[in-house]
């Protein structure tokens, strides 16, 4: 597991992915030229304040896997 930790709003907080979501994440944020944090943050606004942050991370880069590969 790969800890990220961000700040959101102003409050410290943390996330947990594999190193493989981790490793995924990093190659999006690298051909986009933005932060990982930026990413992070941008998915933390757009979710249902209910779910898991970690979880709609992980949901996030397996859409974005499916979009390029269409």
């Amino acid at each position: 597991m790969h800890k990220i930790s961000v700040s959101l709003s102003g409050h410290q907080t943390s996330i947990s992915i594999e190193q493989e979501f981790f490793e995924v994440l990093q190659q999006i944020a690298l051909s986009r030229d933005v932060s990982i944090a930026s990413i992070i943050k941008s998915i933390d606004e757009s979710r249902n304040p209910e779910s898991n942050l970690s979880s709609e991370t992980r949901i996030w880069i397996l859409k974005q896997i499916l979009k390029t590969s269409k």
